[in-house]
């Protein structure tokens, strides 16, 4: 399949901005398309550092980060994963027990709301207690609205 690709960001409605309208004036209806950008993990065996999940735009807003375990690891140790920046490696999903079936939504904070004038990597961190483990396979997922600065 084909994909396009353009640099956005894309706004989608049918009432940019009317005055005189039955429900009010300055009306809108349009609003930011939810941008997404997804990986698979590494998560058997080592540890699996600095696994990068996402480049998000300058100017952008964070408004999720979802980590989805689809099969367990087996590690005979602990096994956890956290999701974050360069700077912060866990800002958004902190130590999450990649031993279980889950689906945990990330922390945001103001690295999120206000992803500032420079593109923003996103990473995630396996971290295995033994290293001996032979199965798991989990998604990291980062939802964002592209030139969405709230600061």
């Amino acid at each position: 399949m084909a994909t396009t690709t353009f640099s956005g960001p894309i706004k989608a409605g049918t009432i940019y901005n009317t005055t005189g309208s039955t429900i009010g004036t300055n009306v809108t209806n349009v609003g930011s398309v939810v941008m997404a950008q997804s990986v698979v993990l590494d998560i058997i065996g080592a540890d699996a550092l600095n696994q990068r999940v996402a480049i998000v735009p300058a100017n952008s807003q964070i408004i999720d980060v979802i980590l989805n375990v689809t099969t367990v690891n087996n590690d005979s140790g602990t096994a956890t994963v956290s999701i974050g920046t360069s700077a912060d490696d866990n800002a958004f999903i902190s130590l999450v027990n990649v031993k279980a079936l889950a689906t945990t939504h990330g922390t945001l904070d103001t690295e999120a709301t206000d992803v500032g004038s420079t593109d923003l990597e996103v990473f995630a961190d396996f971290v295995a207690g033994t290293e001996d483990g032979s199965t798991g396979a989990a998604t990291a997922t980062v939802l964002y609205m592209q030139n969405n600065n709230l600061s």
